[in-house]
């Protein structure tokens, strides 16, 4: 029997770093031993306390049913005061948060909420490849906006105004900026939310770097006057805690908006597990020297990464925010891909190439910290040796 596949898939590949994880396995297999850095996935523990308040929780007889779809009211309100603490914005914990499982799911939600066929939205280039995928799925038409060196990997929000945006529903902006590290001042906040009241735009900034190695205070676009009519903002807590696997995240903006997107996740999933809803709070209640420890730990890393793009001749800047590092590849390769391939094949070092983010990317690689000081000694080695010998990449 055929099984045809719905038309809505025929835009959407397999995830990258799905497909390439498998190549990798398959080198591992064949005792390659890769030094994979090029997801982030956080390779820390949350604090201790997170921990135990998990397993305090679950050892309890009465946490294990389903659980609320928009979370139980302790969540909330923790998630509303570090928001108050950290960002300085007020949002009620009963109608202005929805807590997500992670934050990728929240990009779906809110795409399968307010696009279909015949809305655009538009696509930061490079960005997230998330954003399009959803987009596709939700019928809608992805437009890409440029993001370049030239312009400090900000869109040029003139130029986009100039563009016919009459079929233009959603943007996605996020600052810090993944993949390049880039980090938005309080002043291009401002513009951006005056540009989507102007245009009737619904923006949606994905907001999940901002303790990471930021020197400046964190921002949240919801803190610019104004903005609470035109953003939602998803945040989460898998780099700034740790907590990637646990799969904790939330949308926060106008409370008649986040009750359409409750409206489809409803239907869609169930409520987050009551212990890790419980250890979230205790995550959120941590001072700042948990942040200051994580930082401790990814600026040594950094400066192995630093140390390892001059080893290949990359230019980047020092200035970047997030658990990432964005190098322009030398002129000598074709793109990033030809210099991640050459890493891959002849030191047995996986980095990102910066195609995958969109077409203004192929130009970069992107390296992960999330690796111990160790594992990044080891994989600059490799590839200084390899420097020494003819690159050897499979036919």
């Amino acid at each position: 029997m055929h099984v045809s596949v719905a038309s809505r898939l025929q835009h959407t590949q397999e995830y990258y770093f799905s497909q390439k994880l498998r190549e990798i396995e398959g080198l591992n297999k064949a005792g390659k031993q890769i030094i994979n850095l090029g997801i982030g996935s956080p390779d820390m523990p949350p604090h201790p306390r997170v921990v135990a308040a998990l397993t305090r929780a679950a050892e309890q007889p009465n946490t294990h049913a389903y659980q609320s779809y928009k979370g139980v009211p302790a969540l909330r309100q923790a998630m509303a005061g570090w928001y108050q603490r950290q960002y300085g914005v007020a949002l009620d914990p009963e109608a202005e948060i929805l807590p997500l499982l992670g934050s990728k799911e929240g990009i779906i939600h809110v795409s399968m909420t307010f696009l279909e066929a015949g809305d655009e939205v538009l696509i930061p280039n490079p960005g997230y490849p998330a954003y399009r995928a959803a987009a596709h799925l939700s019928g809608a038409t992805p437009i890409d906006y440029d993001l370049t060196a030239e312009s400090h990997w900000l869109p040029d929000l003139d130029a986009l105004a100039r563009r016919d945006l009459s079929r233009v529903k959603l943007m996605w902006v996020n600052y810090p900026h993944m993949p390049t590290g880039t980090a938005a001042d309080a002043a291009f906040f401002t513009k951006l939310v005056a540009f989507a009241t102007a245009h009737n735009i619904l923006l949606v900034h994905d907001n999940p770097y901002s303790f990471i190695l930021n020197t400046e205070p964190p921002q949240s676009l919801l803190a610019v006057p104004g903005a609470r009519e035109v953003v939602l903002e998803l945040n989460s807590l898998s780099k700034s805690h740790n907590m990637a696997g646990w799969r904790v995240g939330l949308l926060a903006g106008r409370a008649d908006l986040l009750q359409e997107v409750l409206r489809f996740k409803s239907n869609l999933d169930s409520g987050m597990f009551l212990p890790v809803q419980l250890a979230a709070v205790e995550a959120l209640n941590l001072d700042a020297t948990w942040y200051q420890e994580l930082n401790t730990h990814y600026a040594a890393r950094r400066e192995l990464v630093f140390e390892l793009l001059d080893t290949i001749g990359c230019r980047y800047s020092r200035n970047q925010v997030g658990l990432f590092v964005w190098a322009a590849v030398p002129a000598s390769y074709a793109d990033g891909y030809a210099l991640s391939d050459e890493l891959l094949y002849n030191a047995n070092v996986f980095i990102t190439p910066g195609g995958i983010f969109g077409s203004n990317g192929n130009g970069f690689i992107r390296v992960s910290l999330c690796q111990t000081t160790a594992v990044l000694h080891a994989a600059l080695g490799r590839i200084r040796t390899s420097r020494e010998t003819p690159a050897t990449l499979p036919a």
